[in-house]
């Protein structure tokens, strides 16, 4: 039997075809209320897009942890043999809902990890580094890479313009303009954490960490010609490669890795380890095995299972904590804060948000479209007399503290020996990067130069990555000139 249609509340409606009307040519009735939920529905269905990372998808996975590292996190999650249900979101940084895939920018790596202990979050992007270290200039550097408020239009000048005067910017923006800058599908890039977080193990002995999901399927990248070519034919073209393939039963992995630096190495290694724009050399801290991740499963919905999808560094379990590093400490309001606005107060209650696997005991209430709550019985403050929830420190952990100063100030990065905005941007140039991949490195730039980056700012291109390496700004300096002629 064919379902009938009714409404939101279930109700049957007589109708999908004609509204109730005054006779066959008059006004249509105001009391034709399924007409009017319809409409004032389909006037609400959309929620605002995110201000960042707007173009996206994803699907749900597992990850299964091989190897043990509980010598370092006494995370459940983490615990060899574990297996805990996963939502990833992979995405685009600067554009809009309609942009293109295919455009030269950093790609967001958001994880969901549903564990016993709460959701667990990893908010991270597919290259290690970012480019600024301070969140107080994040929205500055975001309205750099959208649009002219006058014409609406994206413009390379304003990008460059940010970006020379923040070298600290280096480093990310040769990633960006590399191979990496533009990857052949979600599948073909690796995914990191990018931050430094804490770890603490069931003794109590801290760690810092960085976590990296290392692609199974290779690195594959387009070059900027094939990109362009697919912005035009298949703009959706890396959310249609992910569902396609889980949907022929070929499902991506990534291998879970992490660095471990001893909480007391930090005060001396060679860079600021809490530094966004710095990576750990891995001849230091190699890489230690943690499990496979894997995607399995196509959302059902894309719009209650994605676009709804809420990922926030504050999500953090008992065993992981917060680090010394800014960007990270400034995001852990952000996202959150980011969600109230473009969810709403009550966005952990929606299913793809909710801590389905663990014990949600909560003193928040009411608010728009709260459906969740506690009994009758139940006290709605704390501390209270009659077994209401109390917070447990035993329980909770105390992951997140670090010995510091008390004074307040307004003060960058302590600088390590090695530390500088321009080091570790040569260092992958020179030792990284072989002659294809620079020739390749330098034509993205004099590309992306020679679309509109005029004086001052022009000049300032030119001394950016002469400091970067000065072989490499010397061929971009005669490329983009040549251009000119």
């Amino acid at each position: 039997m064919t379902p009938y249609t009714t409404t939101n509340t279930g109700i049957p409606v007589a109708s999908d075809n004609e509204s109730l009307t005054a006779g066959a040519q008059g006004p249509i009735l105001l009391h034709d209320h399924y007409l009017i939920e319809k409409l004032a529905q389909f006037n609400r269905e959309r929620v605002p897009e995110r201000v960042v990372h707007a173009k996206g998808g994803g699907a749900f996975g597992e990850l299964v942890v091989t190897g043990d590292i509980s010598r370092y996190t006494k995370a459940k999650f983490l615990q060899p043999g574990a297996r805990t249900e996963t939502l990833a979101r992979f995405s685009t940084v600067a554009g809009e809902q309609g942009s293109p895939d295919t455009w030269r920018d950093p790609r967001g790596f958001a994880l969901k990890f549903y564990t016993e202990d709460g959701n667990h979050d990893l908010v991270g992007n597919n290259t290690p580094v970012f480019f600024i270290k301070d969140p107080i200039k994040f929205p500055d550097f975001i309205r750099s890479q959208k649009r002219l408020p006058g014409s609406g239009l994206r413009d390379h000048n304003m990008q460059w313009d940010f970006w020379t005067l923040r070298p600290e910017s280096a480093h990310q923006v040769t990633w960006l303009m590399g191979d990496r800058g533009i990857p052949a599908t979600w599948r073909h890039m690796d995914g990191f954490g990018s931050h430094t977080y804490q770890t603490v193990n069931e003794a109590g002995e801290r760690f810092w960490v960085k976590f990296h999901f290392k692609t199974d399927q290779g690195i594959e990248f387009l070059t900027q010609e094939q990109a362009d070519e697919l912005a035009g034919s298949d703009p959706d073209h890396h959310r249609k490669d992910l569902y396609d393939s889980i949907e022929r039963g070929e499902f991506p992995s990534w291998s879970l890795k992490i660095q471990v630096m001893p909480e007391a190495d930090a005060e001396g290694y060679r860079f600021n380890p809490f530094d966004l724009t710095k990576v750990w050399s891995q001849r230091d801290y190699p890489l230690i095995d943690v499990g496979t991740y894997t995607l399995n499963r196509n959302p059902q919905n894309f719009f209650t299972d994605i676009e709804l999808a809420s990922f926030e560094p504050s999500n953090v379990v008992p065993g992981i904590g917060f680090s010394p590093d800014k960007m990270l400490l400034g995001r852990v309001f952000s996202y959150a804060d980011a969600h109230r606005y473009r969810i709403g107060a009550n966005y952990s209650q929606l299913p793809v948000n909710y801590a389905k696997n663990a014990v949600v005991n909560t003193y928040s209430k009411e608010g728009p479209m709260r459906y969740r709550s506690t009994g009758p019985d139940v006290p709605v403050y704390a501390p209270n007399s009659f077994g209401g929830p109390h917070a447990d420190a035993a329980v909770a952990g105390d992951e997140g503290l670090w010995t510091f100063d008390g004074d307040a100030v307004r003060a960058g990065y302590i600088e390590h020996a090695e530390d500088g905005d321009f080091v570790q941007a040569g260092t992958l140039v020179r030792e990284v990067l072989d002659d294809a991949q620079r020739e390749r490195l330098v034509g993205n730039v004099v590309g992306h130069v020679l679309d509109g980056v005029r004086e001052p700012v022009l000049s300032r291109v030119f001394e950016y990555w002469k400091n970067v390496d000065p072989e490499i700004g010397k061929k971009i300096e005669e490329g983009v000139l040549a251009g000119r002629e």
